[in-house]
């Protein structure tokens, strides 16, 4: 085993406030509605519905979030990734279970201090800088984001409802809620159960590749260079902008 790579990047829950009129009419949606296809959307319901985005998820949201998962994520989720047994890693790489029985009990932490002292400094730096960097990305997507919300909130909404909620987010306690609503994911006793997420899936996770590997054995074997015909290499080659697919030793690879 020559050393590890660890990068995790924190997994964000964004889930939409679901809120509806018990005694729905013919022309309310139910609680739960069905997702349907994009469709017009009346532009009254629609700009209702912009209204109710611009409380629970308002321009600059994306940023906020980003910045608060660095602040109560990347330390404890290190600290849970140098928890992990060095067996469990090896296992999800796909060593058999033999060889992995010969690794001992160590934790990926003790193996890092002897591969790389500067281990957690550099996951947390590592884990900082994407964050920095995806916020930015996820930012050029956002206004996309908010109108795609307003969309979604007019199509499950009624008018009606749609004002029964801004009404209540006009309110002082309805304003703290929809400022809260995305953030209290960020909370440190929501964070803090997450950070049991790593270690139950790195145990589960030899159990989930061989539940794959069995619904996929059915499947034919994908196909390599040297089982393409003439005609395939090129279309390959002009999708992938090259003048010919490169030359494939085929029978080594037979071999």
């Amino acid at each position: 085993m020559r050393g590890f790579s660890v990068l995790a990047i924190p997994a964000l829950a964004f889930v939409p406030l679901a809120a509806a009129a018990s005694d729905s009419g013919p022309d309310e949606p139910a609680m739960v509605a069905p997702v349907q296809e994009t469709a017009a959307v009346d532009p009254e319901r629609l700009a209702a519905a912009q209204v109710t985005v611009d409380s629970i998820f308002p321009a600059g949201t994306y940023a906020r979030i980003m910045q608060k998962s660095m602040d109560a994520i990347t330390g404890p989720m290190v600290d849970s990734l140098g928890t992990m047994p060095v067996q469990q890693i090896a296992l999800m790489a796909g060593m058999p279970e033999e060889e992995v029985a010969k690794l001992g009990e160590a934790t990926l932490a003790q193996v890092m201090e002897i591969y790389d002292p500067a281990y957690r400094e550099r996951v947390e730096v590592t884990m900082r800088v994407m964050m920095d960097k995806m916020g930015g990305v996820m930012g050029r997507l956002e206004p996309d984001m908010r109108a795609g919300l307003a969309r979604a909130y007019a199509s499950r909404f009624s008018e009606r409802q749609l004002a029964e909620l801004n009404d209540f987010f006009a309110t002082p306690t309805g304003a703290l809620y929809a400022e809260q609503s995305m953030m209290i994911f960020l909370d440190p006793q929501v964070t803090e159960s997450m950070q049991k997420l790593m270690p139950v899936l790195m145990e589960e996770m030899p159990g989930i590749q061989a539940a794959v590997m069995d619904a996929t054995a059915k499947l034919p074997a994908p196909r390599s260079s040297c089982d393409l015909g003439e005609n395939e290499r090129v279309q390959l080659a002009a999708l992938l902008g090259l003048p010919a697919m490169p030359p494939q030793d085929c029978e080594a690879q037979g071999d």
